[in-house]
């Protein structure tokens, strides 16, 4: 059975490339780098009950775990091509499996992501993507470049999938739930910030958390204005502003790409996001000092709390 559920996965998932010698079937894939490139690879596991709440279909399980490694490498400026899939299945639940590999399948297929070897196991449902890309030599974008003067920049809306995540069950919100459920990853817009942005992230912890892992890997701190941060429609209709707010800030999983540019870029860099179709939106800036800093509405600093989340927490 375990057998007949991979060669499914590998019909429903079939994506040709010619930097692909040998894919799934034998006991490891052997891949070509293009030379002048480097590889950036990346690797999630989603859990059920922790990265998808029960009932969520297999399809977005599936497109889920490709997107959430996808917006990883957007985050590094690079261009996707392989992946892995590893599943852990209570049961060899052939509809379920189909319908996930047409889920992953379903985003793999525009990004051209050749799933080329993985495993399936038994035991508590989870499933593990890894992802390899590629990068022009010396450019990748890292946490560690954000300079005292850059502008912070955050693409499309924040806050709507933590949203969803409350709405499920309600019979309301629906375009919130498809936020959490099937993120779009930012990678037009990771490679458009090569060579422009100085530090970049993807928003998937919250984005107080997340822009405090740049804070602290470039030795900086950061200031935020939440009336700036950008949030749908959805959201402000649904929501109180209190609450939207609170949802941008340290909700995480929309899997938007936070960075910092000279202020110089920023002009260009919104106008390339706005032809991209996601839009980049200033919040803030970066100052010396640690941490990241929210303004109230008297215009005062006070140090952001953490917030977003973490496994480990108590």
């Amino acid at each position: 059975m375990e057998f007949d559920l991979i060669e499914r996965v590998r019909d429903l998932t079939a994506q040709a490339r010619d930097d692909v010698l040998t894919g799934i079937g034998d006991d490891a894939a052997v891949l070509t780098v293009p030379a002048g490139r480097e590889l950036a690879v990346a690797m999630d596991t989603l859990v059920a009950g922790v990265h998808f709440p029960p009932g969520t279909r297999a399809f977005d399980i599936g497109w889920k775990a490709l997107a959430v490694n996808l917006s990883d490498l957007a985050a590094m400026g690079a261009v996707p091509a392989w992946a892995l899939l590893s599943m852990t299945l209570p049961d060899a639940d052939r509809a379920f499996v189909e319908g996930l590999a047409e889920g992953f399948a379903a985003l793999a297929a525009p990004h051209r992501v050749a799933l080329v070897g993985g495993d399936t196991t038994r035991g508590p449902l989870s499933i593990t993507v890894a992802v390899h890309g590629f990068l022009p030599s010396g450019q990748g974008l890292l946490r560690s470049g954000a300079n005292v003067g850059d502008v912070v920049m955050v693409t499309g809306t924040l806050g709507d999938a933590a949203a969803g995540l409350r709405c499920i069950g309600t019979g309301r919100g629906d375009d919130l739930v498809a936020r959490l459920d099937r993120p779009t990853p930012r990678v037009a817009a990771g490679g458009a910030l090569r060579g422009v942005a100085t530090a970049c992230i993807d928003v998937s912890d919250g984005l107080v958390a997340d822009l405090g892992h740049i804070c602290r890997a470039s030795g900086v701190a950061a200031e935020l204005d939440p009336a700036l941060l950008p949030r749908s429609e959805a959201l402000r209709a649904m929501f109180a502003d209190n609450d939207t707010t609170a949802f941008a800030l340290t909700g995480g999983d929309d899997y938007e790409l936070c960075f910092t540019l000279p202020s110089q870029h920023v002009a260009d860099v919104s106008a390339e996001m706005a032809r991209l179709g996601c839009g980049a939106t200033r919040i803030g800036r970066i100052v010396a000092g640690q941490g990241v800093r929210l303004a109230d509405t008297a215009g005062q600093w006070h140090a952001a709390a953490v917030g977003g989340w973490d496994h480990f927490a108590p």
